[in-house]
This record gives structure tokens, sequence and C-alpha cells, in this order.
């Protein structure tokens, strides 16, 4: 029997080029009780595949492009307005959401809305997942925690951002900060939004007791003492570019540009070492770090 308390919250997965194992995850979803179950074809989904979906009761949307993942993010959570539901809890065609995710992330945002700490999004710990490197959550300094006095909020901690996959979104802090940046396209999307977030006072919560898997990228380069995720150059490209245009936001704390000013010519060295010190790599990083300097957002020409 579904749970009365999902009724009001939405369900949005966005997928680019999915797997008939992918559409039958979104398919499972269709009767969980959700207020709706959103989809979002960002390329690749096939006519019979999106009737399959559509006839389960899924919405189905589709830009008939490749619009990126805060363009789709975007679309999502105005569809999911029209349903009724004041909170979203969004996954990726590759999410494996562990039974009860959603009830427990609600939980949580219950917690620290009774702790009277505004609150953006809550999303679950990130669980390793075999040939893939789990990203990291580092803690939001300063920000406010549930004590001293109850209800306490156990094991939510403030972190600095959250991936987009597998987190509950707030509407209506949504509709406060502000959709997520399209001109990102896709790489740092939920870093930025969420820094923006907490520079209007709306705090990213980590839930600690409940985890989901995270699969990014083809693998794990490794060197110079760090771990990145193997991508395409397009994806790299577009990271590094967003990661510099992002020192140019007022928001965005001084001690993370530092972090990131050390940390981005280390990745870019281990990258173009991955690829075999082609110059063709070397060429394409530099005009991204370039553009992000100039701030040339927008959709990579190269995208796949």
């Amino acid at each position: 029997m579904p749970d009365p308390k999902l009724a009001r919250l939405a369900l949005g997965i966005t997928l680019f080029r999915p797997s008939p194992d992918q559409v039958d995850r979104v398919l499972a979803h269709a009767a969980s009780g959700f207020a709706g179950v959103i989809a979002f074809d960002d390329g690749g989904l096939p006519d019979a595949e999106a009737e399959r979906l559509a006839r389960a009761g899924v919405t189905v949307l589709s830009a008939g492009r490749n619009v990126g993942i805060a363009a789709a993010l975007n679309r999502i959570a105005e569809a999911a307005r029209t349903t009724g539901a004041n909170t979203l809890l969004l996954l990726d065609q590759d999410a494996e959401p562990p039974a009860g995710l959603a009830a427990a992330l609600l939980a949580a945002l219950d917690r620290l809305r009774e702790a009277a700490i505004p609150v953006a999004v809550v999303g679950p710990a990130p669980a390793p997942a075999a040939g893939h490197k789990a990203p990291a959550y580092p803690p939001r300094p300063g920000a406010p925690a549930c004590g001293p006095l109850p209800p306490a909020c156990g094991a939510l901690a403030p972190v600095q951002f959250l991936a987009t996959s597998g987190s509950l979104i707030d509407l209506d802090a949504l509709a406060r900060i502000g959709p997520f940046r399209a001109d990102f396209f896709i790489d740092g999307v939920e870093l930025e939004w969420c820094f923006r977030a907490w520079s209007q006072n709306f705090g990213c919560y980590l839930a600690r007791d409940v985890a989901i898997p995270h699969r990014v990228g083809g693998g794990v380069i490794r060197g110079f003492g760090i771990a990145m995720p193997r991508q395409p150059l397009f994806r790299m490209a577009t990271y590094l570019r967003n990661a510099v245009y992002a020192w140019r936001l007022p928001y965005v704390p001084l001690r993370w540009k530092l972090a990131q000013a050390a940390y981005l010519p280390l990745q870019a060295g281990l990258y173009w070492a991955d690829s075999g010190w082609r110059p063709t790599v070397l060429l394409r990083l530099l005009a991204a770090v370039r553009d992000g300097a100039r701030g040339r957002l927008g959709p990579p020409r190269d995208r796949a």
C-alpha cells in the first residue's frame, strides 16, 4: 500500500539514451504513490518506450534535443508543481535507490523544519559503486546544526553541496533561490545552485543514515594523489569551464575558490596524462579555461 506521506512528493528522472532496463526502472516507480512521476528525455528515448511510460502514467517531457541536465531539472520542477507536490525527489537513469529512500529523506526534511532550519535540499550519503568514484560532500563551516535542544537531527549534517541524483528538493525553496543554471549545461550545476542556496540562508543537508550508489563516468583516473571520474572530453572541458567561471560568483566561498585554484590544474594534468598526452586534448582543456574566464557558457559544441 502506498505511503500517504508520498502523496505530496513528485519523482523526477532524467533520461539520456536509456537502455530498456533503465526504462523499466522508471516504470517500477509509476505505482509507488507519488504525486507524480516525471521523466525528461534529454535525447535517445525511443518513441515506443516513451509511449510505454505514458501508458503507465509517467509524464514524459522532451525538448526534442539534448538541452543539458540543468534545463531538464528545471522543466521537471515546473511539471512537479502542477501535480500539487511540495517536494521533488530527483534521480538519474542509473540510480538504484534503496527501499524507503523517499520516506527517509522526507523524515529528515521534517526534522530540519522542526528545528526551524531553512532547507533547500536533503540528500543521501554516496555509497561506493564498483569501478566508480563516489562524490565527496565537504562540510559547510558555520552552518546551523540541529542542537542543542530537541528535536535532534541525528545523522544530518550541513554540506557545501549535494549531487542532484538522490536528493529531495523543497519546491518552495527552489522558487525563492531560483532555477538551476541552464548555461552550465551539465557539470557543476548542483554545486552552483547549493552555493546560491546557502547565500540566501537555505541549507543543503546530508542524511548520513541513508545511502545511494553513484556512477559517474566510465571508471576512475588516479594519479598525483587524487582520483577522479573518467569522462568524455566534452564533460571534462565543461567541468573546467564552469569551475573557472564560478570564481566570478560572489556567493561561492573564497576558501572554495582557493582550493579549486590548486586542484583544477592537477585534475586537468591527470586527465591529459590519461589521454596519452594528446595535444588536441590539452588544447580543448585550455580553451575551456579561457571560456570560463571570459564567461562563455552554454551547451558545449562537442557534446555527445
